[in-house]
């Protein structure tokens, strides 16, 4: 007869979201155990003997028991926490406050006036138009620039709609253009914001920085430098 000796398997760890549901299960019963446990504490000193009083030792240790118990799922439920914060990129963005980045992004927020953008076309360009649009999709701005290099191309736009009306600060814009090559055939570019990053913030799981006061996902980040410094 032949003997296999056994193999050592290392268990599987389960999935985060079998872990926060125990954490909550296990709130929901220890707080469920301990209203009952109140109830039968004040029903026994109510009708206690009062010739032979009930020992106060037994109800501290059992009050003592049940404290631990629940800063042990709280402390569960922070470690989830700070899991969840590291996974979604949120200590990794915040290590981006008070640099200056480029990152990928069709939106930008007007401040002071002025929202900026850089686009870049792969190739050369016969036929190019760069539109602004608002919140609900309306053509605010309309410029049909010179330079149709292939490249990257800065773009500032003051804030002024069709009309020449200026529109407020803080309204969240977005950068559309339309490029075509001598083919007629469409050029695919690709829109960017820069700037120091004064902030993060996060929402579902996933950071997004802070650049010229909008929110850009972190993960579309595509260049880090130092910000200059001024004496």
């Amino acid at each position: 007869m032949t003997v296999t000796a056994p193999t050592a398997t290392s268990p599987t760890p389960p999935p985060s979201s079998t872990v926060s549901d125990a954490t909550a299960q296990g709130l929901d019963s220890l707080t469920s155990n301990f209203n009952t446990f109140l109830t039968l504490l004040t029903t026994q000193l109510k009708n206690q003997d009062p010739t032979s009083p009930l020992d106060s030792n037994q109800f501290t240790q059992q009050l003592v028991q049940m404290t631990g118990v629940e800063q042990q799922l709280n402390t569960n439920s922070l470690l989830k926490q700070v899991v969840s914060n590291t996974s979604g990129g949120i200590s990794t963005a915040v290590s981006l406050i008070g640099k200056q980045v480029k990152a990928a992004s069709d939106t930008a927020n007007l401040t002071n006036g002025q929202a900026q953008w850089t686009y870049n076309l792969p190739s050369a360009a016969t036929d190019l138009k760069v539109q602004v649009l608002d919140a609900g999709g309306n053509i605010v701005a309309a410029v049909a620039p010179t330079d149709l290099t292939a490249g990257d191309h800065a773009f500032s736009w003051n804030g002024k709609d069709l009309t020449g009306a200026q529109l407020p600060n803080g309204g969240t814009y977005t950068l559309q253009v339309t490029a075509t090559d001598a083919n007629g055939a469409a050029i695919a570019s690709t829109n960017y914001v820069q700037g120091i990053v004064t902030g993060v913030t996060q929402n579902n799981g996933t950071a997004s920085i802070t650049i010229n006061g909008g929110a850009v996902d972190w993960t579309k980040v595509v260049s880090v430098n130092q910000a200059a410094t001024t004496s």
